[in-house]
């Protein structure tokens, strides 16, 4: 698809997953992951994301996984869905050890781009843990805005982690894509 420096961004295939796993972890749960500043090790404990979730993204006909590449490997992802009115973005992940460069708003424009040219979609949508001031501020930089829409934090599901505080919830933050 692309090729922002000497990186390539690509679609992600079954053959990716283990190492999407393993990308995803460390950007967001544990000590390997307090290299970076997208953690939740403080919020939560336990797995992110595992293989099974990872493969139904992948291979999902209604979305995309893309990832982004150099000679060390794949360094970022994100995932895509194509819904009713708009897309959504989520699993987006960059490597501990190369947030802060670049790479992460590179990632998200190239996801904002495929959204509207391949599937005419007019606006992203995501969900981000109202606890994350920081990455909410982040996305409001690159053109997000917070809707005020709260949802729950899945409490009881082991899949999406172990809670270490009682008020977790997700606030959707959107922004027009053309």
């Amino acid at each position: 698809m692309t090729s922002p420096g000497s990186r390539t961004v690509r679609t992600a295939h079954a053959a990716d997953v283990d190492v999407l796993v393993d990308l995803v972890e460390s950007a967001y749960r544990g000590e390997r992951s307090r290299v970076g500043w997208t953690h939740e090790a403080d919020l939560l404990d336990g797995q992110r994301t595992d293989p099974d979730m990872v493969a139904d993204a992948v291979t999902n006909p209604d979305g995309t996984v893309l990832v982004a590449e150099d000679r060390s490997g794949i360094v970022a992802c994100c995932q895509l869905e194509r819904r009713d009115d708009h897309s959504y973005f989520g699993m987006f992940a960059v490597s501990p050890n190369r947030q802060g460069g670049g790479l992460g708003r590179e990632l998200l424009a190239e996801a904002e781009r495929f959204a509207r040219q391949e599937w005419s979609a007019g606006e992203m949508r995501m969900t981000v843990i109202t606890q994350r001031e920081d990455l909410i501020a982040w996305y409001e930089r690159r053109g997000y805005t917070r809707t005020g829409e709260l949802s729950p934090f899945p409490y009881g599901d082991e899949r999406f982690g172990l809670p270490r505080r009682p008020d977790l919830a997700f606030e959707t933050l959107v922004k027009k894509l053309g």
